[in-house]
């Protein structure tokens, strides 16, 4: 791409700040629409506009003038209700897809999930032609759902090109969420096996993913092969997940598991937890629902063969160096607390 104003939604959180750096390095102008105030990224010469995406004048004023936008922002989760995973992700999402439009935005690049058709099995190696499911075991994924649709349905619309990237399970330094959740819940003596662990999963290196946003945005038009479609984006090769997981306590010193539990009881846990939880109107996160029983317990891996061959995905760091570079992080982390 040449040299462009781009607008990250999100761009102070986990991936949107990778994205971020990488546009900068590549030479790009980059304008970050978020809620917070983050003055790192002012002091890094990237623009900041404050704002909701639910608020149709915040989102005008962030894509004034840009040619290509990154929609990260969203509300993730497990637990919540339908009306706040609904306002931001399909009612945000909504009116920064027609604010763009109107504003003459060329490219509009939406961060997805596989979790959007995940349909209660197990996949293995699977590709684009899933189906979306009649149903979802929580309200993160529908809405995700109905967001991607609407976006893939308005390509082409006053010559606005767009794509989905569906990023399986993000990891790597600076991760707010994964990571530090499961390390904690470790410490506390709270982290169970689920299954019998040999569930295989894709996941996501961050710089790989952020790459992967540059490299989708950089060619696509109206007429590109990928516009107007969503893709899986992972590393080429699954792993066992709690194989995985084992080798992140040891990064941060703490024993491997010895405890398991078999997915049919946290799927039982979970549902009576869900409905503990939905009959008291807590707003707290349940230790256990159905649909992390289930995504713990189950193989979920995805072919990257259509992100390859439609616009050339290319992850940049592998494994083993992305494992070495969390360990770093995870060390100065330690260090930084001490």
């Amino acid at each position: 791409m040449h040299p462009m104003l781009t607008l990250v939604t999100g761009g102070g959180g986990f991936l949107g700040r990778y994205i971020v750096e990488q546009l900068q390095s590549a030479g790009h102008r980059v304008r970050v629409f978020a809620r917070g105030d983050y003055p790192e990224l002012t002091v890094g010469g990237v623009e900041v506009v404050r704002g909701d995406v639910r608020h149709r004048v915040d989102v005008e004023r962030a894509v004034a003038g840009v040619e290509t936008v990154f929609h990260v922002a969203a509300v993730p989760g497990i637990w919540g209700s339908w009306e706040h995973f609904h306002s931001i992700n399909v009612f945000g999402t909504e009116n920064l897809l027609k604010s763009a439009s109107e504003a003459g935005t060329q490219r509009f690049i939406y961060t997805s999930s596989p979790s959007v058709v995940y349909d209660g099995k197990p996949h293995l190696n699977a590709d684009e032609s899933l189906p979306y499911p009649d149903r979802y075991l929580c309200h993160y994924p529908r809405s995700k759902a109905i967001a991607e649709r609407n976006v893939l349905a308005a390509h082409g619309h006053r010559g606005m090109a767009t794509v989905s990237l569906r990023p399986h399970l993000i990891w790597g330094p600076r991760d707010n969420h994964l990571i530090p959740r499961l390390i904690d819940r470790a410490h506390r003596g709270k982290l169970r096996q689920v299954g019998d662990g040999t569930n295989l999963i894709s996941m996501s290196y961050v710089e790989n993913a952020a790459a992967a946003h540059l490299q989708a945005a950089a060619s696509l038009s109206c007429t590109a092969p990928h516009g107007g479609k969503a893709y899986f984006i992972n590393e080429p090769a699954p792993v066992r997940l709690w194989d995985w997981v084992n080798e992140i306590l040891a990064i941060a010193e703490l024993p491997p598991l010895n405890k398991r539990i078999s997915y049919r009881l946290a799927y039982s846990a979970g549902a009576v937890l869900e409905g503990v939880y939905t009959l008291l109107r807590l707003e707290s996160e349940p230790l256990m629902t159905r649909f992390l029983a289930a995504q713990l317990s189950q193989s979920h891996s995805y072919s990257i063969a259509a992100a390859q061959r439609d616009f050339g995905y290319t992850p940049l760091v592998d494994v083993k160096t992305g494992m070495r570079r969390l360990g770093e992080w995870l060390r100065s982390r330690e260090r930084d607390s001490q």
